[in-house]
């Protein structure tokens, strides 16, 4: 089984630019994305029990945003740009001899963009949505629920993402997790770690 996060990994997400201006370039990348995973009102939003006004709201008073609620939410439902260039045709390729699903931390914003204008839907076997969940990454629930979902033991598990705490989460659970940029980045960690894992 070869699971897959989205964001960063298969979908360009464009958003930092405006929420570093937003912030007064008070984080780096790796800082604000780290913020981001812990943050109390994206939990909330990621986990389907808030509307996307409410989470607005709340986010730019959490982190201090410089900007609109409408402005805001005019810039977040554009942070899926694009499939990576190469996504369809490494998913078709891994198809053929692997399980596949994807499990990302998303919202009732994104997804259908993702899913239905970008055509992931039917390029995985299974697909797992924090926001229809309940559940997210990096809590091991969320990973648990997965494994017991596709019924799969966790050391027959290759886990991509591009957060390192996502990363960290899923090896302690026993998944061969790795981090990885873009489908060159999962192509390139094929041809390196493939033959060392049993599927």
């Amino acid at each position: 089984m070869v699971l897959f996060d989205l964001g960063g990994v298969l979908v360009e997400i464009n958003g930092l630019p405006e929420m570093h201006a937003w912030t007064g370039h008070r984080y780096s990348d790796k800082q604000f994305w780290e913020m981001w995973l812990k943050s109390p009102v994206v939990r909330t939003f990621e986990t389907g029990r808030s509307t996307p006004e409410q989470f607005a709201r709340a986010i730019i008073g959490e982190m201090g945003l410089s900007v609109g609620l409408r402005e805001f939410l005019r810039s977040f439902i554009r942070w899926p740009t694009r499939l990576y260039p190469g996504t369809p045709e490494l998913l078709a390729a891994l198809g053929k001899q692997y399980r596949t699903a994807c499990f990302s931390n998303s919202n009732a914003l994104h997804w259908p963009i993702i899913m239905k204008e970008m055509g992931i839907e039917k390029m995985f076997d299974t697909h797992f949505a924090s926001h229809l969940m309940g559940r997210l990454k990096p809590d091991p629930d969320a990973f648990e629920f997965v494994l017991q979902t596709l019924d799969c033991r966790a050391s027959a598990v290759l886990f991509v993402d591009d957060n390192e705490l996502n990363v960290k989460s899923a090896r302690a659970l026993g998944m061969n997790a790795y981090r990885v940029g873009g489908p060159q980045g999962v192509a390139d960690l094929f041809g390196a770690f493939i033959d060392r894992i049993e599927f």
